[in-house]
């Protein structure tokens, strides 16, 4: 299934990135497989700059620095993936998706970031999404 990604733009939603960073042991080992596709050109990552709030969160109330400064470095310096911030367009279909679904806004930034940027697959762990017409979704479990 990961080679139907090659050649692809692939949404990456924050789950899966916490999963990857934390070395999550029921998702390590297909994601370690996909992010070392990702850095060797096989596709593109993106993600939403909320990604970056929604992956320091817990750092933060922890207060660990060494965790913030290596999420942060990682989202940020990762050639491989690409950083997309809310712009009116993203903001105004992000609004459409929130009164359409009931989606929460981080969800609706995310599916409207997907959208805005044309990619082919949205990498989730959330089933919600998968309400979303023209969005292909892509859970781990299906990876």
């Amino acid at each position: 299934m990961i080679e139907k990604f090659d050649n692809k733009a692939i949404y990456l939603d924050t789950a899966p990135l916490i999963y990857y960073l934390e070395e999550n042991p029921a998702y390590f080992s297909v994601l370690k497989t996909l992010f070392q596709k990702n850095e060797n050109g096989d596709f593109t990552f993106y993600t939403s700059s909320i990604t970056l709030t929604e992956i320091l969160t817990l750092p933060f109330k922890l207060g660990n620095k060494k965790i913030i400064e290596q999420y942060e470095h990682y989202l940020l310096k990762a050639p491989s993936i690409n950083l997309i911030n809310v712009n009116p367009s993203i903001a105004k279909l992000a609004a459409k998706f929130r009164s359409e679904y009931g989606f929460k806004l981080p969800d609706a930034v995310h599916v409207a970031t997907a959208m805005e940027v044309r990619v082919d697959y949205f990498l989730t762990n959330d089933l919600e999404l998968d309400r979303v017409k023209g969005l292909k979704v892509i859970t781990l479990t299906n990876v």
